[in-house]
């Protein structure tokens, strides 16, 4: 593969209830550290106000502490749920941000995925989608044009609104829509000519969908006049890895269960519908269903190219969901196991040095005799100067 795909994390973040929230959320940023130091190139931070598992209120807030901890990786919202915010306010965060990381950050947004946020403040799932549509429609104009924007529906009302600075990164940090299953997500992207968070990628329905949703963004391109960029697009899975299976099964029976449960019995996301009632039948759904790989690096290389080869065509990134399902000195190894034998696979990285050392062995034993032979030569012109000089 000569395309260098791009590695990173989905970051909802997944804590368990009644576990300090302080630590969890330094637990999430020593994370982030760790991925820095192994070479990953992105990291997204959710955003969720309840249900007592994904802590994270502000992907900003975290993005903002994240980059100063940190050298290289870029920091996304994932994602600002703009249904529940004013379009300018999104825009005035993302762009402060953009200075103060030297244009480290990338904006995703969607709906809001979980009923139980939108309802605190009188908003129903029905009517979410229609008000990222409108948001992202101000948000973009904003972002792209210095001319003031005038918008008014049910929830807002802008005047003459303008940013009041321009973005740092030229001539734009990465935008990009979320997306499951439904045509919502590639249809925004393809309007605006952003990048597609597919969340649900691995999912039945998502999997299936992953060649459609690429299709609807070119129609919808194509209809708007915008251009679409399959390394702008990016596949959210979910991967545990270690030396071996058996330990990989070991090292999942720490918060498997949880996870599983959370979205089972929890959080109204039926989209992420997940069998299984015991931590055997979960592990056995997330390896059978193609739904994730928990074992080697080898079945999150496979993982990875089942993927590719059902978006007909390629993707840009494919960012692991962080689930913490192994303790956290497991799930460090297995973000260093993927980075040292998954990475170079997609990344250009793994045939050079394969075809050198295989064309140094061919060669061994015919480099070997010249070797020895020329050093044979140079002992016997030192035994005869020797001689010659008597001794």
């Amino acid at each position: 593969m000569t395309h260098r795909m791009r590695f990173g994390i989905f970051l909802a973040p997944f804590h368990k209830p009644g576990i300090n929230p302080t630590l969890a959320l330094e637990q999430d940023l020593e994370l982030i550290q760790w991925l820095d130091r192994c070479g990953y190139d992105e990291a997204w931070c959710g955003e969720h106000h309840s249900a007592g598992t994904e802590i994270s209120a502000s992907p900003e807030i975290f993005m903002a502490v994240a980059s100063q901890r940190t050298r290289h990786i870029r920091l996304g919202s994932g994602v600002v749920s703009v249904s529940y915010h004013n379009p300018l306010w999104v825009a005035e965060r993302i762009v402060q941000l953009d200075h103060l990381t030297r244009g480290r950050v990338m904006l995703g947004v969607g709906p809001g995925s979980l009923p139980s946020d939108g309802i605190m403040i009188g908003l129903s799932q029905s009517q979410t989608r229609g008000l990222l549509e409108d948001g992202l429609g101000v948000i973009m104009k904003l972002l792209t044009s210095e001319e003031p924007v005038t918008f008014k529906n049910d929830r807002w009302d802008l005047r003459d609104a303008r940013l009041h600075l321009r973005p740092y990164s030229n001539p734009l940090f990465d935008v990009a829509v979320a997306a499951v299953a439904s045509p919502t997500g590639p249809k925004l992207a393809g309007m605006h000519g952003t990048g597609l968070l597919s969340i649900g990628a691995t999912t039945a329905a998502g999997f299936d969908a992953l060649a459609l949703h690429w299709n609807v963004m070119e129609q919808q391109a194509a209809h708007y006049g915008t251009k679409v960029d399959r390394s702008k697009w990016r596949l959210v899975g979910l991967v545990h890895c270690a030396e071996t299976m058996d330990q990989a099964y070991r090292d999942v029976e720490y918060g498997i269960e949880h996870w599983f449960n959370y979205f089972q019995a929890v959080a109204a996301f039926p989209q992420m519908a997940v069998p299984g009632s015991n931590i055997k039948e979960m592990v056995s759904f997330i390896n059978d269903s193609g739904f994730g790989a928990i074992g080697t690096p080898d079945m999150v290389t496979a993982q990875i190219d089942r993927l590719w080869k059902q978006s007909n065509g390629g993707f840009g990134a494919y960012l692991m969901l962080a689930h913490n399902w192994a303790n956290f000195d497991a799930t460090r190894r297995s973000y260093e196991l993927i980075a040292r034998h998954v990475f170079p696979r997609f990344q250009g990285h793994h045939e050079p040095t394969m075809a050198a050392s295989a064309r140094a062995r061919a060669a061994r034993p015919e480099l070997a005799a010249v070797h020895s032979k020329a050093v044979e030569d140079a002992t016997q012109r030192f035994q005869a100067e020797t001689a010659a000089r008597g001794g």
